[in-house]
């Protein structure tokens, strides 16, 4: 039987998509709620900066952000396929590197704080 790489690709982009099912909804809400002014006492600037100093935060912040990536890039790749799009390869080569380099910018923004 021939080995696949197909799990390397699939692994992040579920991940990507049960981060984007629980938290972006979520993130969403938060964020509208402080634009309307009715945010949780806890959503403070202050509390939001301590938490994404944290290494602790700056982890769950780069999980979120980097599978979201991931999970969207795939998606992408997949709508690109359905509308006729035949040249795959270089999709995917153009969605999973910006993936790859969205990931990286994360990372070094969160290193900033």
């Amino acid at each position: 039987m021939a080995k696949s790489h197909k799990p390397v690709v699939w692994f992040p982009f579920a991940a990507g998509g049960t981060v984007i099912a629980f938290f972006i909804p979520v993130i969403v809400l938060l964020t509208l709620m402080a634009a309307l002014g009715h945010a949780p006492a806890g959503l403070d600037y202050a509390n939001l900066h301590a938490f994404a100093a944290n290494g602790l935060g700056k982890l769950i912040i780069f999980g979120v952000v980097s599978l979201s990536m991931w999970s969207s890039a795939h998606r992408l790749r997949c709508t690109f396929y359905d509308f006729g799009v035949r040249a795959d390869t270089a999709v995917a080569t153009i969605l999973y590197l910006a993936a790859i380099i969205g990931s990286i910018l994360a990372a070094i923004y969160l290193l900033r704080i």
